[in-house]
């Protein structure tokens, strides 16, 4: 078996799309090329967020929902989902950004620094409410997320090999990473030939051996009633617990741990209290991913009856007879 001496990473260039000089090259000389830089690493986690949708989509048609709902759902998740991201990295970074520095840099998410968990948090609250407006069960819809957000996760990971980070401790491994100069990430007064455990591949591959695993395993046992979204959080945690052991990237540290480690173990706990609970209350299958009295009718549905209905009988009062509708019907009297 081929074993790699080290993984290369990405040229520099590689980190953003130069849109804006490439419209300039090609004679629109309005456009700076210097503005319409497209992040790779937003790339990742855009390719991610669409596999993740399909995905979901599909799981959850398979249980009855109307085809696409998904979306309306989504529409409330993203968006809070990156606003958690960015004050969870905010708050468990302070030193970043209220050592002294301008306040207004809180905001500039474009400059780097999110954290998944914000995200899980952030994104919960979003699909609690599409959900709710959708009238989607919240556990049901989490349960077809779950394949989905390890595979967004994984696709997400790539951004940080393209931005020379997040890598792990130096190793001598044959698939250690170059990590190339200047970084400020790069430990000082070690070589410039120093390879690092690659983080973001090993947390690539449990993702995607994660994704294959729970949806065997809800297929194989017919989990409902969020008992595979909490195969999600046990399964991502117990592997950032270990991700995160051997990185090297500076975070808060409390009772000698690193803040996503308690977040990540908080993430197992709290997917242990899920199953326990909901195999307790719900022994039976759900009947539906609607909420009570929200239920799709599907495609097919109609009024069950021969005769038509249009506009324009509504507006000239007139039934399918001819005869004048309004001076047929009688109108109560009121007291």
């Amino acid at each position: 078996m081929f074993v790699p001496l080290s993984i290369p990473s990405p040229s520099e260039d590689w980190q953003a799309i130069p849109l804006g000089k490439w419209l300039h090259d090609l004679g629109l000389a309005f456009v700076s090329p210097d503005v319409l830089n497209i992040r790779t690493y937003a790339l990742c986690i855009l390719v991610g967020i669409v596999a993740a949708a399909i995905l979901t989509n599909r799981r959850l048609t398979k249980r009855g929902a109307e085809p696409w709902v998904t979306l309306d759902i989504i529409v409330w998740a993203i968006p809070l989902g990156i606003v958690g991201a960015r004050v969870f990295h905010v708050v468990t970074h302070p030193d970043d950004y209220f050592a002294g520095q301008d306040l207004i840099k809180v905001l500039f998410i474009w400059e780097g620094g999110i954290a998944i968990f914000g995200a899980l948090l952030g994104g919960a609250i979003g699909a609690y409410i599409g959900t709710r407006i959708a009238g989607i069960r919240f556990l049901a819809f989490a349960d077809a997320l779950a394949p989905g957000l390890l595979l967004a996760q994984a696709f997400g990971r790539f951004g940080n090999w393209f931005n020379h980070e997040l890598f792990g401790t130096p190793t001598d491994l044959p698939w250690g990473l170059e990590v190339p100069k200047p970084n400020s990430a790069f430990p000082v007064g070690l070589p410039d030939d120093t390879l690092f455990h690659p983080t973001f591949l090993y947390e690539v591959i449990w993702n995607v051996l994660g994704v294959l695993v729970i949806l065997f395993v809800a297929k194989k046992f017919s989990l409902q009633w969020g008992k595979v979204f909490s195969l999600y959080l046990i399964w991502y945690g117990a592997g950032r617990i270990v991700w995160e052991t051997i990185r090297i990237d500076p975070s808060e540290i409390f009772f000698g741990i690193r803040t996503n480690v308690w977040a990540a173990i908080a993430a197992v706990v709290l997917g242990v209290v899920i199953w326990v609970v909901q195999s307790r209350r719900h022994p039976g299958a759900e009947p539906s991913p609607y909420l009570p009295g929200r239920e799709w009718a599907g495609p097919d549905a109609g009024v069950d009856s021969e005769e038509t209905y249009s506009d324009a009988s509504e507006i000239s009062g007139s039934d399918d007879s001819g005869n004048d509708a309004a001076n047929t019907t009688e109108v109560p009297a009121r007291n």
